[in-house]
């Protein structure tokens, strides 16, 4: 099997916009979609969560419209991403997909399976809160916070939104960010400005909105998290767990949002378990 940080970069085009995507693992079978976290591209997948995940099922990552390689402008609402995923999971041919949606991939990932129940089959959602889930409009505020600390200690953001400050999570980070990095040619390009700004504005819209009835996501959703997220504060994934008809809810200790990188043997055991039930 090929790795994640060996696997090719494709391109197709539907809806006007050229996706540009990675897949490995087995072909038969439901494909599981991974939907990124705000200004995440091809590469910010934990090669470790993708190659574990993988070795049972075919896996997809890709570029949303405007994102990475991916053309097009990026949508400023979750609504208009998920229809833009859509359209990329149609134009590879599938009928049927599993979800893997991480943070703001996650509310994309919701909005999906309300609005096209047909097409998924199971939910893994990580790091995410539901719309009007408390917090979730200070993303904007913690992420410019959190970048300017990084730019003032020369640390990636992510070391202070993904992890805690303990000894535990400063090395869970830096085993991370180090991951990341493990892939050495073909690597995609960075978010640009404009579209992390309708990034942001997406996700803000989506924490000022009205709560939504969870209720109509009859399929298995697998809820995971680390105990002290500060993005998408942790009470969010017990809160989605609780409203949706057939939700299980996993918390890692001394983790924060990027629990499921932190604890990434446990979350993939915990994940391939799932899909394969």
């Amino acid at each position: 099997m090929t790795s994640y940080k060996n696997a090719p970069t494709r391109t197709i085009t539907a809806g006007g916009v050229a996706f540009a995507y990675r897949e490995l693992g087995p072909q038969p079978g439901v494909p599981v979609v991974f939907l990124n976290h705000l200004a995440g591209v091809l590469d910010n997948w934990d090669p470790r969560v993708v190659d574990g995940i993988a070795a049972k099922h075919r896996v997809i990552t890709f570029d949303n419209r405007g994102v990475g390689a991916s053309t097009g402008s990026t949508p400023r609402t979750i609504q208009a991403m998920a229809k833009d995923a859509v359209t990329f999971i149609r134009a590879l041919g599938f009928e049927h997909v599993d979800l893997h949606g991480f943070s703001m991939g996650g509310m994309i990932a919701q909005a999906i399976a309300q609005t096209e129940p047909q097409l998924v089959r199971k939910l893994i959602l990580t790091g995410t809160g539901p719309a009007g889930g408390e917090g979730i409009k200070n993303v904007t505020r913690l992420s410019h916070l959190d970048t300017v600390r990084g730019l003032l200690t020369l640390q990636d953001p992510k070391q202070f939104l993904f992890f805690t400050r303990t000894a535990n999570g400063r090395r869970a980070g830096k085993e991370f960010l180090a991951r990341l990095k493990e892939r050495t040619h073909d690597r995609d390009k960075a978010i640009s400005l404009m579209s992390y700004s309708a990034q942001l504005k997406a996700i803000h819209r989506w924490g000022l909105e009205q709560s939504h009835d969870l209720s109509v996501i009859h399929q298995p959703v697998l809820v995971a998290n680390g105990e002290s997220d500060r993005m998408v504060p942790s009470k969010n994934s017990a809160d989605l767990a609780r409203r949706v008809p057939n939700g299980e809810l996993v918390i890692y200790p001394d983790a924060g949002h990027g629990g499921i990188f932190q604890f990434h043997r446990q979350f993939v055991e915990t994940a391939l378990e799932f899909l394969e039930r």
